[in-house]
């Protein structure tokens, strides 16, 4: 009797659980996130119209709903996909973002009614399939309730905000994207200017360390290729270490390269690094 009752409760939980993905020609990644969420009864997609083999893959999938939202901003985009989810929790994920199955146990294992309101996961980085030692990567909230969620933008990447309390889970995510390097650039440079447009325009108080560290443009690359080395212990990984080091200390100099040229273009006249970038 208690293990049927068990059971229910177990099937209850995740049903009342929707998984909400973004995506955008996400081919190399998204078969393999969609693979760990089939025991969702309904997975929401709001994809940026993709123009590879994304749409293919996520049709394959039953439990998938798809939507499809020009893309303005990645806040924009989850506030869109919350609006489309009636279940009371939502577990929002990025398109390259691997549950591992201890995740999808403890997952399982939560009380139906929990004393929280969101639960944070921390990640392992992976190079080509290989979880790293450490990673940049800070702790995130998925798993939250829905009527108490909202995003916002932060500079390139986005953050939910949910009212209430919140708990850490034990098991962590593996953030693998098997994209290329050239669309990895892309992105980076893009990303490179929602950054330099929140370092400027955000009060030096109000930055982290970090942010106020990458500011200095000179010095900020070097720190990173060293923290991720040796005090991430990437130096332990072999090539996959020095690989995830070498990328973090080029995103880093492509944002000192953009804030340099956002002072040069400020005394030419030109405001708006963004429309720069647009016209390219």
């Amino acid at each position: 009797m208690f293990c049927v009752c068990y059971c229910v409760i177990i099937i209850a939980l995740m049903r009342e659980i929707t998984p909400l993905l973004l995506t955008y020609n996400e081919a190399p990644n998204i078969e393999r996130t969609l693979d760990r969420l089939t025991w969702a009864d309904r997975i929401v997609v709001v994809d940026s119209y993709s123009t590879d083999a994304t749409l293919e893959i996520i049709k394959s999938y039953p439990q998938v709903e798809l939507f499809q939202r020009k893309f303005d901003s990645f806040a924009s985009q989850c506030n869109f996909g919350l609006s489309k989810i009636e279940s009371t929790w939502v577990l929002s994920l990025d398109a390259d973002y691997i549950l591992n199955e201890e995740l999808i146990a403890e997952i399982k294992a939560l009380p139906e009614e929990p004393d929280v309101d969101s639960y944070i996961v921390t990640f392992k980085y992976c190079v080509f399939g290989k979880p790293l030692r450490g990673t940049l990567l800070p702790p995130r909230k998925v798993l939250y309730r829905r009527e108490s969620a909202v995003y916002k933008d932060d500079g390139h990447a986005h953050q939910v905000i949910v009212e209430g309390t919140s708990q850490l889970l034990c098991a962590s995510i593996y953030h693998d994207d098997r994209k290329s390097l050239s669309r990895w650039l892309w992105a980076q440079d893009r990303y490179m200017v929602s950054e330099v447009t929140k370092l400027l325009k955000t009060p030096i108080a109000q930055l982290s360390w970090g942010d106020r560290l990458r500011k200095q443009k000179i010095l900020a690359p070097f720190i990173i290729l060293f923290y991720c080395l040796i005090l991430k212990g990437g130096i332990l990984d072999g090539w996959h270490g020095w690989y995830y080091a070498f990328q973090r200390f080029l995103a880093e100099i492509l944002l000192s390269i953009r804030l340099i040229e956002h002072e040069k273009l400020q005394k030419s006249g030109v405001d708006n690094l963004t429309d720069c970038v647009s016209a390219k």
